[in-house]
């Protein structure tokens, strides 16, 4: 009789290796693929300053009159087509995109919202000054009778906020734009010990 003999085949060159970010996603529903993964503490701190910094925005022109920090009419919970268009609506894109930013682990998604804060903080800057020809509502004018303190609520109704978003949505673009060797390994830390081994495989019978 002829013995038979048993090779071991190779592992396929298809099975992920560990480090490699294919492998099987274990996180809750589909993992984003390869590259698109990202730690979702890339982007806490910035999208946490973002949510706060919409909400600044957002709420300050209704309830600024109560401590003399507002803009005409000055009178609290008081809606205007400016405050709505100026003030409100970019305060509430803003921090919905600092919510995706802070949320997300899709590097696209987590884009988005950032490109979503930095739109509202740019229309905070230029809104005013297109508020005639786009005729969205007077925007007002400060209360404050000093010239120091009429600047500084300017700066933080309109264009001091607005940069300051823009500064930090830009900010978080620039590190969801770095794909690190550490996201990969975090990425292999997911996956399923399971899926970092492949079993051997029984060959057939050798022909003669």
């Amino acid at each position: 009789m002829i013995p038979h003999e048993t090779t071991d085949r190779p592992a396929s060159h298809d099975a992920p290796m560990p480090g490699d970010p294919r492998k099987e996603w274990s996180g809750p529903g589909p993992r984003p693929a390869g590259r698109m993964w990202v730690p979702r503490s890339r982007g806490a701190l910035s999208g946490l300053l973002l949510v706060l910094l919409g909400a600044w925005g957002a709420l300050i022109p209704l309830i600024g009159p109560y401590f003399a920090f507002g803009f005409t009419p000055d009178r609290a919970w008081t809606w205007t087509s400016g405050r709505g268009w100026l003030e409100v609506l970019p305060g509430v894109v803003t921090a919905v995109g600092g919510v995706l930013l802070l949320v997300s682990r899709h590097r696209a998604v987590a884009g988005f919202g950032a490109w979503l804060a930095a739109l509202g903080g740019a229309w905070f800057v230029v809104g005013p000054e297109l508020a005639a020809p786009l005729h969205t509502g007077d925007p007002g004018t400060p209360t404050a009778t000093g010239a120091w303190s009429a600047a500084l609520q300017q700066l933080a109704y309109f264009e001091g906020l607005g940069i300051v978003i823009v500064f930090v949505a830009a900010a978080s673009l620039g590190r969801l734009s770095v794909h690190s060797h550490r996201d990969a390994e975090r990425a292999a830390r997911r996956a399923p010990a399971g899926a970092l081994s492949a079993p051997a495989e029984t060959g057939t019978p050798a022909q003669h």
